[in-house]
């Protein structure tokens, strides 16, 4: 499925997917010139790259792109290409006669249960994502990052539905705000009314992870090693990176409505927040609550448009 304009963000996002391997990357960039960007981790089980540059108060005050990349560890290697996307439009921090491109980016685990152990986001499929990165008719579900994503594992496997990338914009008074998030979570997904819409089931129904968890703790819990949501919000006025910084957090109350648990020990969440670095400035009170309601659609929608593949079920009517 295909959906969302970010051009009113000065925002493109482009995929790389290996569906035979069962991953792929995911990079949102600015469409012609660098961003403001922040983040905040919520996870305890992360794997990231360049996100002490996202703190207020550091020397670098732009970001030129966030990779959001399948592979674990490995998938990191995703962001030389993207640095070298960057290098040859000469975008970047200016050093001398060169640019050093900015590309903080975290990572996802799917080289199990769907993917191939060795199928890895590659330099070049970050530089492909980079390169036909698009400001509309985004790809959402198993695409990019979203390839090979799964929810629900607390009993593994085989109770366990299809994770997936979602994109969603909300707009409210003439400001905007969106989101793109790629759901891995260990935990269950659930809709604006609470009810979980894909997670954990026995006998085709829904046994909550959180009660799970709440009678049995961690032990005979599968999947343990195989989580994380990473999301990307954006909205459409200048901030600083401090007010930006709150935005990320702010955005966090979306993890803990929709993903239940969030954050988890197991779990490796992480959102960043971009912003125009000119232009009209924000209220960040709005822009706070803005983009906590985009996420929250964007994690629904991610496993809403995520299909079934290779006898991991899609969403339960």
């Amino acid at each position: 499925m295909k959906s969302g304009d970010l051009r009113r963000f000065g925002l493109a996002v482009g995929h790389a997917t290996d569906a035979a391997g069962g991953t792929g990357c995911t990079v949102v960039r600015g469409v012609a010139g660098p961003m403001r960007g922040a983040c905040a981790v919520f996870g305890r089980a992360t794997g990231t790259r360049e996100l002490a540059l996202l703190e207020p108060g550091h020397l670098v005050d732009h970001v030129d792109a966030v990779l959001i990349s399948g592979g674990s560890a490995y998938g990191l290697a995703a962001a030389d290409g993207v640095m070298r996307w960057m290098e040859e439009q000469g975008r970047g921090f200016a050093v001398g006669n060169g640019v050093v491109p900015i590309v903080p980016g975290a990572v996802l685990f799917d080289l199990l249960p769907l993917g191939r152990f060795d199928a890895r986001p590659t330099p070049q499929m970050g530089y492909d994502a980079c390169a036909t990165a698009v400001t509309h008719g985004i790809g959402e579900g198993s695409v990019g990052a979203g390839t090979g994503l799964t929810v629900g594992k607390v009993l593994g496997t085989v109770g366990a539905m299809k994770g997936g990338i979602g994109l969603a914009i909300v707009e409210a008074d003439g400001m905007a705000a969106c989101a793109i998030a790629a759901v891995n979570a260990f935990g269950d997904v659930c809709d604006g009314t609470g009810r979980v819409i894909a997670g954990a089931r026995r006998d085709g129904a829904f046994v909550g992870t959180e009660k799970v968890l709440a009678g049995h703790g961690m032990a005979g819990a599968f999947g343990r090693e195989h989580n994380t949501t990473v999301a990307v919000v954006a909205v459409d006025g200048m901030l600083d990176k401090l007010a930006l910084q709150g935005v990320a957090r702010a955005a966090g109350a979306a993890l803990n409505r929709r993903v239940r648990p969030a954050g988890s020990l197991v779990d490796g969440d992480v959102i960043f927040a971009l912003a125009p670095v000119s232009g009209s400035r924000a209220d960040p009170v709005r822009a706070e609550m803005l983009a906590v309601a985009a996420l929250e659609q964007a994690i629904e929608r991610a496993v809403r448009t995520a299909a079934g593949r290779d006898g991991v079920p899609g969403l339960a009517d």
